[in-house]
């Protein structure tokens, strides 16, 4: 079985033989968030295969490519397994900040939670330009990094005991509420290809209207779509409006990715 270890590494610039601690997921984070883009092409373009482990390996890692929050966590989960840390899988629901109600699409938000000395973390590199960068402690005690603050607060709702807020630099002057997610239970591999399916199918997902991909920068971010091309930079915003031409081209400069 192909080592995730070693192709995680040399996809992030990792060095080879240096050994990740609890304390270094900060970086790992960050490399993940500044190279392996958030995209959905393969949802548009209806060429998805089954989520495995054999599968997210050779999409994100053999063919340099990227995906959404049940590829980009489940090679994170397999890479972190591999290294010794205690993590498992759960699943969320993502709070629409537009109709300020949770999607209605479920719990369809995958997400890693690490258990170190004692105590759980959130650890997510899934969730477009809103990453937390760093693991966040399920004990409410604020995180900040480059991209903002973050927090998860122990709170029973209908989807679960815990609710992610973030207020993201240069966008929110308040907490926004993230996602909610269940701690206590695990997903599984029929779990992620089911919601896979509903994100591909569902009229209610945000993925199947339109070509997106996005990721942070050291002082921003870039977020492609097929009509405009938007690059963040400290506090300032610059966009600009594109056509199919040069949607591919800055597809394949920015993010890596043949459309």
């Amino acid at each position: 079985m192909t080592s995730i270890d070693q192709l995680f590494r040399e996809r992030i610039d990792f060095p080879e033989h240096e050994r990740i601690t609890f304390e270094k997921l900060d970086e790992v984070l960050e490399r993940i968030a500044f190279t392996i883009p958030f995209e959905n092409i393969c949802v548009m373009n209806k060429s998805f295969n089954d989520i495995s482990r054999e599968n997210v390996v050779e999409k994100i890692l053999t063919q340099g490519e990227g995906g959404v929050c049940y590829e980009l966590n489940t090679i994170l989960y397999y890479f972190l397994l591999e290294n010794g840390f205690d993590v498992k899988m759960v699943g969320g629901v993502v709070f629409n900040s537009k109709t300020q109600d949770w999607s209605e699409t479920g719990r369809t938000h995958v997400l890693n939670l690490v258990k170190h000395e004692g105590m759980q973390y959130l650890v997510d590199s899934g969730f477009g330009g809103n990453i937390p960068l760093k693991p966040v402690p399920l004990n409410g005690q604020t995180v900040t990094s480059s991209n903002g603050d973050f927090r998860v607060k122990e709170e029973g709702t209908e989807h679960g005991d815990f609710v992610m807020e973030m207020k993201l630099k240069h966008r929110h002057d308040d907490w926004a509420t993230g996602y909610a997610f269940d701690s206590t239970t695990t997903i599984t591999d029929v779990e992620l290809n089911e919601i896979q399916k509903i994100i591909v199918e569902s009229p209610a997902s945000g993925f199947n209207k339109g070509y997106l991909a996005t990721r942070l920068t050291s002082n921003g971010s870039l977020v492609l779509s097929e009509t405009s091309f938007t690059q963040r930079i400290d506090d300032r915003e610059v966009k600009e409006e594109i056509d199919r031409a040069r949607f591919k081209e800055l597809a394949k400069e920015h993010f890596g990715l043949k459309i």
